[in-house]
C-alpha cells in the first residue's frame, strides 16, 4: 500500500515529530488556552498559527534542500551530497524560533 512512498528514517522521524507536536499542542490548548500574541511575523499569532507556520516553512526547508542537495554539493565541493538530516537539523531550528519569537 505504501510502497510509492521513500519511508527513510529521517522522513519517519520528520512525521514522528509532527503527530507528537499535535498531540502536544491539542493537550496544551485545553490545560492553557492561547492568547494572541504579536512576535516577529508580521501578523497577530496564536500558539496554533505559529504551530502551523513553523511546520508548513519546516515542510518547504526540507523540500527545497532534497532539491538543491545536488547542487549545495557542487557549491561545497562534496563527494557525495549532503545528509537529509542537515535539511532536518535547519527545520526543527526554524520551528523552534518560529514557536518561541513568531
Amino acid at each position: 500500500m505504501f510502497d510509492w512512498m521513500v519511508w527513510t528514517t529521517p522522513v519517519a522521524i520528520f512525521f514522528i515529530c509532527i503527530a507528537c507536536m499535535l498531540a502536544v499542542m491539542t493537550v496544551l490548548e485545553i490545560k492553557r488556552p492561547t492568547t494572541p500574541r504579536k512576535g516577529f511575523l508580521p501578523l497577530v499569532t496564536t500558539r496554533g498559527d505559529r504551530l502551523f507556520i513553523g511546520l508548513l516553512v519546516a515542510a518547504y526547508i526540507n523540500l527545497g534542500f532534497l532539491g538543491l542537495a545536488g547542487t549545495i554539493a557542487d557549491w561545497l565541493s562534496l563527494a557525495n551530497e549532503p545528509s537529509i538530516w542537515w535539511g532536518f537539523a535547519l527545520s526543527v531550528v526554524w520551528f523552534v524560533i518560529v514557536m518561541r519569537k513568531g
